[in-house]
């Protein structure tokens, strides 16, 4: 007698939260007996365009409210966009008889011109600093590019300045293309826990251009309908601009980041001090700026920019002739088997890395620069206090870092060029 044979079959995105579809049997005849309808069947296969495999375990916990949030400022940006690109048009002369195509095609080359020169001078000031800030340039990025549209809409206005103001939007606008695309690189790979970066870069891109059609359908339609009104136009991108501020901040406020950076150091450094306790990934997010500490004049007093008195990586010939003498005073007296040298000057705190660190020795002198920058206000010995408390609390401060979540490989910091390397009594005693 035939056995007969049953075959289930499954869907899910994780192994803990599959679900049922079918079952197959064998006998008398193979039959086939689905649970799942048709319109399941075909929400699940639209659903995996636009989200990644193995959703919603595959990602963060904080990717879905990311992802709605930047979608909204997408859609405001295209619809601004149209606003604005017609505003521009307009003022090259399109639709106009007098204008000529080869004055056209000048002036759209300067304005090319000027944002890819605008984006290498960009990238060779702030490129390395990007990876190291990634919510604060993501949403200067966005605050680049309403900036930009703005001066494409007023450039009708000023005809005499028309190709300064046309080269100033291009300008800023190069900015927020190489910020945005560095800073989405870090993102990307923050949201990954399945080292699935790709397949979240690709969705994401299906994510944007459905936005990116919604926005020129509605963008079209608002243009035809704000035709010749300026003060409607004016209204509605003025409108449009506050809601593109307000998401791309509620965007980057929700990002619970958990590399560490200079900011986030800090703050869990002197928490740690006061409690003994590590925060969380999410009440660092909390408590970290958004944007530069000059844009800040309400932020929170509750921590100190501890970080904002750090120099890593300095270069040992830039010294004057005291900061020369304490720098051999500490590598006598204190850094004799240190991968780093610390000079306080004025507040400031200097940090000179060893040749031959690596990047947990460059974590671990900065976390001592921190220290030492936080115990400065209360002693005067803070060398000697500073390398009491890392005997003591470092080992411990870097395990309950591991144990909250926090990635405790490297630092997320600038590119460190400058290095140095020193010797003790004869040339040939060289210290490590």
């Amino acid at each position: 007698m035939a056995e007969q044979i049953l075959v289930e079959e499954w869907a899910g995105s994780s192994s803990s939260k599959l679900s049922i579809t079918a079952t197959i049997s064998s006998t008398p005849n193979i039959s086939i007996r689905r649970f799942d309808s048709r319109f399941k069947l075909v929400r699940r296969q639209i659903l995996s365009a636009f989200v990644p495999e193995g959703f919603p375990s595959s990602v963060t916990p904080d990717y879905v409210p990311f992802q709605i949030w930047d979608s909204l400022q997408g859609l405001s940006t295209y619809i601004r966009m149209m606003l604005s690109t017609q505003a521009l048009l307009s003022a090259i002369g399109v639709g106009e008889k007098s204008a000529t195509v080869i004055g056209a095609t000048f002036q759209w080359f300067l304005r090319d011109l000027t944002g890819m020169l605008g984006g290498i001078l960009f990238t060779f000031y702030q490129g390395s600093n990007l990876d190291s800030n990634a919510k604060m340039w993501r949403l200067v990025a966005d605050l680049m590019n309403d900036l930009g549209m703005l001066m494409d809409l007023i450039s009708p206005l000023f005809p005499s300045a028309f190709v300064f103001i046309l080269c100033l939007g291009s300008l800023s606008r190069s900015f927020t293309g190489v910020a945005s695309g560095a800073t989405r690189a870090a993102l990307t790979q923050h949201f990954a826990l399945q080292d699935n970066a790709a397949d979240i870069s690709a969705k994401e891109g299906s994510q944007e251009t459905v936005a990116t059609m919604a926005g020129m359908a509605l963008g079209m339609f608002l243009a035809h309908v704000t035709r010749g009104h300026s003060m409607a136009i004016w209204f509605s991108f003025l409108c449009l601009t506050m809601v593109h501020i307000y998401a791309n901040y509620k965007a980057v406020r929700c990002l619970s980041l958990k590399a560490l950076n200079g900011e986030r150091s800090s703050l869990l450094l002197q928490h740690f001090m006061k409690t003994g306790q590590v925060l969380s990934p999410e009440k660092v997010s909390m408590e970290e700026h958004v944007l530069p500490l000059w844009l800040n004049p309400w932020s929170s007093k509750k921590f100190k920019c501890l970080h904002s008195r750090i120099n890593l990586g300095v270069k040992v010939s830039s010294l004057n002739h005291a900061a020369m003498t304490d720098l051999f005073f500490c590598a006598g007296s204190y850094y004799k088997k240190a991968k780093y040298l610390l000079l306080e000057k004025n507040g400031m705190i200097s940090i000179i890395i060893h040749k031959d660190s690596t990047p947990v020795d460059i974590l671990q002198s900065y976390i001592h620069a921190l220290v030492m920058a936080n115990l400065s206000n209360k002693s005067k010995s803070g060398h000697v206090e500073s390398f009491s408390w890392m005997d003591k609390c470092y080992e411990d401060f870097i395990k309950k870092l591991q144990s909250s979540g926090w990635k405790t490989e490297r630092l997320l910091s600038h590119s460190v060029v400058w290095r140095a390397s020193w010797f003790i009594g004869q040339s040939d005693e060289k210290i490590d």
